[in-house]
C-alpha cells in the first residue's frame, strides 16, 4: 500500500499551517510538541498524522530558520 502523501494548507485568519498525512478525524489526540507546534496523533497507534504550526506568518518574519520536532522520511513518488 502506498504511504499518503503529505498536504500542506495554509490558513490564513487562524495564521496556522497544517502539515498532514490525512484529513483531521475525531478520534485523534492533539499533542502540544512546544514552540506553538501541536501534533494530532492516533491514539491507537501512536502514529503522527498531521503537524498544526501556530503563529505561522511570524516565523516567516524572523530571519532565522526553525525545525519542527519530529523525524520525517521522505522519498519521491512517481
Amino acid at each position: 500500500m502506498d504511504a499518503p502523501r503529505l498536504t500542506f494548507h495554509y490558513d490564513r485568519a487562524g495564521d496556522i499551517l497544517t502539515i498532514a498525512r490525512r484529513p483531521p478525524h475525531a478520534g485523534q489526540e492533539c499533542e502540544d510538541l512546544g514552540d506553538d507546534v501541536v501534533a494530532r496523533v492516533d491514539p491507537a497507534t501512536g502514529e503522527v498524522e498531521g503537524i498544526e504550526v501556530l503563529f505561522f506568518s511570524t516565523r516567516l518574519l524572523r530571519s532565522d530558520d526553525f525545525a519542527l520536532p519530529i523525524e520525517a522520511e521522505l522519498r519521491r513518488v512517481a
